[in-house]
């Protein structure tokens, strides 16, 4: 590989947040565990890892271009590889063709249930970069696109949609709505001077905050009624959300309305560790009970 090329790869990985990847994966993988009837095949696997790949990519880049304007003006992100211009529109826009065409052939593989569903997730992507402008809760658009995410597991596993893909698409809906308005406090004095919206902005530092506590609580509470789906080892669930509910409380213990320095470690570390470690507790469930 060429120095060039090389260089290039790592703006797209920068531009497209490559590593934010390990917060929907895992729960992509639990959804398979959690949802399965019998063991699907490697390429039944592949199709949905890779569907929500392209599916994120795509909603990334989206979400890049129709930002522009205002990523250029942010002190917090005008360096990023757009909006400094080491990325161009073209470049941009090729990925979005790519990640899209992409997305719809792996639906086209999984089955034709995934695939008519599949404009539904593109228009949602499409328009979650534009809700800020529209709406003080566009997180919850955010968290909508994630709750879709064990719904189509269920649909390309199962070609339904069951209670336990609710519960868990609630429960991934929730914890990123939550985690999107903490986010977004970096962004607070920003998105009031130049007239973005969202909860911070609506309801103060202090509500926001608020706002993502009862959010998370929620989400804890959505995952405990899943425990009703181990009729075996319940208890080795029931510990593993134990350790989680630790997670997220140690997660809004880092932000404080006067001092939100840790935010990045709340964000990036401490729901990485979440999604992992939920993972592995339905990984250890599942391979008890076979």
């Amino acid at each position: 590989m060429s120095k060039g090329l090389a260089q290039r790869l790592r703006l797209y990985s920068e531009l497209l947040k490559l590593e934010h990847t390990i917060f929907a994966l895992p729960f992509v993988l639990s959804s398979i565990l959690l949802l399965m009837k019998e063991l699907p095949s490697p390429k039944k696997i592949l199709l949905i890892v890779l569907s929500a790949v392209f599916a994120r990519t795509l909603g990334m880049a989206l979400n890049r271009l129709l930002d522009l304007p205002y990523d250029a003006q942010n002190p917090r992100t005008k360096v990023w590889p757009h909006a400094s211009g080491l990325v161009k529109k073209p470049e941009l826009l090729a990925i979005i063709v790519l990640s899209g065409s992409l997305f719809v052939l792996t639906c086209v593989l999984i089955n034709r249930l995934a695939l008519m569903l599949s404009p539904i997730v593109i228009l949602l992507l499409i328009f979650y970069p534009l809700t800020k402008r529209l709406t003080y809760f566009p997180h919850f658009v955010l968290g909508l696109v994630y709750f879709l995410i064990p719904l189509a597991v269920d649909v390309a596993l199962n070609e339904r949609i069951s209670t336990v893909a609710l519960l868990l698409g609630f429960a991934m809906s929730t914890w990123v709505s939550g985690f999107d308005i903490l986010y977004s406090l970096q962004d607070y004095e920003f998105d009031k001077k130049v007239g973005l919206k969202s909860i911070p902005v609506r309801f103060g530092i202090v509500g926001a905050i608020r706002f993502a506590r009862v959010l998370h609580f929620l989400t804890f509470l959505s995952l405990l009624l899943l425990a009703g789906t181990f009729e075996k080892t319940p208890y080795i669930y029931l510990v593993g959300l134990l350790f989680l509910s630790m997670f997220l409380i140690y997660e809004h213990r880092l932000i404080k309305p006067h001092d939100l320095s840790k935010l990045n470690k709340a964000f990036f570390t401490v729901n990485g560790w979440i999604s992992v470690l939920f993972f592995f507790v339905v990984l250890f469930e599942r391979l008890l009970n076979q």
